[in-house]
C-alpha cells in the first residue's frame, strides 16, 4: 500500500470562526487554543472551534449551578413558564430550519433533505417537551400509618450532556428538551468533528429566552472536556450518546461522585424477514435502514436475516435496491447518501470491508469510492452489501458504522431469534412476516429495545427509545425521559 504525502486540508472560502456559549456570552476557550472543523464532501477547513479543557468544565459548571441556585432562576419558575420558553426555543429553531440544516448537512455531510428533517425534528422535539413541562408531577400514596405520603419530582441541579458526530443536533434535542423541562441548568459539549449546529442551538436558546447560564455550550475533545464533565463533582447528572467503550469510561469517572449515568450506546441491529413478508416493500423501504446518515447510526439494521427459502430473492431485490441508491453532494436536495463524516471513519469502514473480504464474505455491491471526480475529495464510501456471511464473522458481530449490509440465512423462528440475540447489542431491529402471531413471538423474543414490525420506523418522540445489554441504561424521548433528570422525594405527613 502507498502512503500519500501528508498535506494541510484547504480552507473554505466562508470559514466559520465558533464561540462556546458560557454564561449567557459567546467566548473562546480560557486558553485561547482552537481546533478545525472538517467539511466531508469537500475534505476542506469549514470552521475553527473553541479547544475547551477542564478550566473550561469548570467555568460552565459554576455558571450553571450559579443559574440553578438562583433563587428567582430557571429552576423556580413556574412549570407552565418554563414551558412557555421551551415553546419559544422551538419556534425559533423551525424559523432558522434552512440555516440549521445547511450548517449540519455542511459539517456532517448528511444530504440536505435528511438535514432539513432532523432541524424541524429537534424542534418538534422542543415542542413535545414544552407541553411536558407541566406534567411533571408526583403522586400520593395510602400507608399505613395516619397521615398524608406523597412525592415531588425534583429536578437534579447542573447536568452534563454529551452528544455524538452523527446527529448532533437531534440528539442534542433529546437531551436538552426533558432536562431543561425539568428544570436543570446544562452543560452541552457536541463531538469535535461536528460542533457547529449545537453551539447554533445555543444562541438560539438565549434568544429564547433562558437566562444566563441555563444553557451552556462547550467544545472540546472527548478525552479531556468529555472526560471533565462525567467526572466533575459539580454536575449530577451525565446523559451520554456515542460509542460503547467511550461510555464505559464515563460511567468510571461518573462514579467518583456517584452522579446519575444514562448512556445510549452502539447496536449490530438486526433485520428479520421471514419468507412469508411483502419482499418487494422490504427491499424498497429497508437500504435506508443501513445506508441512511451513509450507514452512521447506531439503529442501523446491519444483519439482515433471512428465511433460507426466500434467502436468493431477498439477495436479489436488496442489491438491485442498493444500486440505485444516489450517493452524491450532500447539498443536492437529490442526494440519499453523502460522505462520511470525517476521513477517519472512511477508513475504519473500508479497513471493515477489507475485513468481510477477508473472512470470506461475497462483496455483491459497493465498498468503494465513486467514480464521479466530482465526488474524489470527499470522504464517499458506496453503500456495500455481503452475502455468504456467517453470524460469527467480525462484520457481522461488530459494529462497522458504515454503509455496510451482511445477510445472513436462518431455518426456523427459533435460529432467526438465536442468531439476532448472538450480540452484545441490543438497541434495535425489524420484523417482517404477514403472520402478526410469528412477528410478535419474534419481538418478544428479540433482546432490543426499540423494535418495529413490517417497517424500519424506530423512533418516535412520544415513545421511549433505549437499548438492552450493552447498548445503554436509560430511556431517552417520551415522558420516560423526564425520568432521567429529576429527583423523586417522599414525603411523609403525620395526621394522627
Amino acid at each position: 500500500m502507498t502512503t500519500q504525502p501528508q498535506t494541510e486540508p484547504q480552507t473554505t472560502p466562508d470559514r466559520i470562526v465558533a464561540k462556546m456559549v458560557v454564561g449567557g456570552r459567546s467566548v473562546d476557550a480560557a486558553d485561547g487554543q482552537t481546533f478545525d472543523v472538517l467539511e466531508p464532501a469537500t475534505g476542506r477547513v469549514m470552521a475553527s472551534a473553541p479547544l475547551g479543557g477542564k478550566e473550561d468544565v469548570d467555568r460552565a459548571v459554576a455558571a450553571a449551578r450559579q443559574a440553578f441556585d438562583d433563587p428567582k432562576g430557571w429552576s423556580t419558575w413556574s412549570a407552565s413558564k418554563r414551558g412557555r420558553t421551551l415553546a419559544k426555543f422551538s419556534a425559533l429553531v423551525k424559523a432558522h430550519l434552512e440555516e440549521l440544516a445547511r450548517l449540519e448537512s455542511r459539517n456532517v455531510g448528511k444530504p440536505i433533505s435528511g438535514a432539513r428533517g432532523e432541524a424541524l425534528g429537534a424542534s418538534l422535539v422542543f415542542e413535545y417537551y414544552a407541553g411536558a413541562a407541566n406534567k411533571i408531577f408526583g403522586e400520593t400514596i395510602p400507608v399505613s400509618k395516619p397521615g398524608l405520603d406523597f412525592t415531588l419530582r425534583e429536578p437534579i441541579g447542573v447536568v452534563g450532556l454529551i452528544v455524538p458526530w452523527n446527529f448532533p443536533m437531534l440528539m442534542a434535542s433529546w437531551k436538552l428538551g426533558p432536562a431543561l423541562a425539568a428544570g436543570n441548568t446544562c452543560i452541552l459539549k457536541p463531538a469535535s468533528w461536528t460542533p457547529l449546529s449545537t453551539i447554533r442551538l445555543g444562541e438560539l436558546a438565549l434568544e429564547a429566552g433562558f437566562p444566563a447560564g441555563v444553557v451552556n455550550i462547550v467544545t472540546g475533545p472527548g478525552g479531556t472536556a468529555g472526560a471533565a464533565i462525567a467526572g466533575h463533582a459539580g454536575i449530577g447528572k451525565v446523559a451520554f450518546t456515542g460509542e460503547t467503550t467511550t461510555g464505559q469510561e464515563i460511567m468510571r469517572l461518573a462514579a467518583n461522585n456517584v452522579k446519575k449515568v444514562s448512556l445510549e450506546l452502539g447496536g449490530k441491529s438486526p433485520n428479520i424477514v421471514f419468507a412469508d413478508a411483502d419482499l418487494e416493500k422490504f427491499a424498497r423501504e429497508s437500504p435506508y435502514s443501513v445506508f441512511d446518515n451513509c450507514g452512521q447510526d447506531c439503529c442501523a439494521r446491519s444483519r439482515i436475516l433471512v428465511e433460507r427459502s426466500a434467502h436468493d430473492r431477498v439477495v436479489e431485490l436488496f442489491v438491485d435496491a442498493t444500486r440505485k441508491v444516489k450517493v452524491g453532494d450532500p447539498s443536492d436536495d437529490a442526494t440519499e447518501v453523502g460522505p462520511m463524516v470525517h476521513p477517519r471513519q472512511r477508513d475504519r469502514v473500508m479497513d471493515y470491508i477489507g475485513i468481510g473480504q477477508d473472512e470470506g464474505a461475497e462483496l455483491l455491491v459497493g465498498g468503494t469510492a465513486p467514480e464521479d471526480p466530482d465526488l474524489a475529495a470527499g470522504t464517499y464510501v458506496l453503500p456495500a452489501v455481503f452475502a455468504g456471511v456467517s453470524n460469527d464473522m467480525r462484520i457481522a458481530r461488530e459494529e462497522i458504522f458504515g454503509p455496510v449490509v451482511s445477510i445472513i440465512p436462518f431455518d426456523t423462528e427459533e435460529e432467526a431469534i438465536r442468531l439476532a440475540n448472538a450480540t452484545p447489542y441490543g438497541l434495535s431491529g425489524s420484523i417482517w412476516s404477514r403472520d402478526i402471531g410469528r412477528a410478535l413471538r419474534t419481538a418478544k423474543g428479540v433482546q432490543a429495545g426499540v423494535l418495529s414490525v413490517n417497517s424500519n420506523s424506530s423512533v418516535h418522540t412520544e415513545a421511549p427509545f433505549g437499548g438492552y445489554k450493552m447498548s445503554g441504561i436509560g430511556r431517552e424521548l417520551g415522558l420516560h425521559a423526564v425520568e432521567l433528570y429529576t429527583e423523586t422525594k417522599n414525603i411523609f405527613v403525620d395526621l394522627d
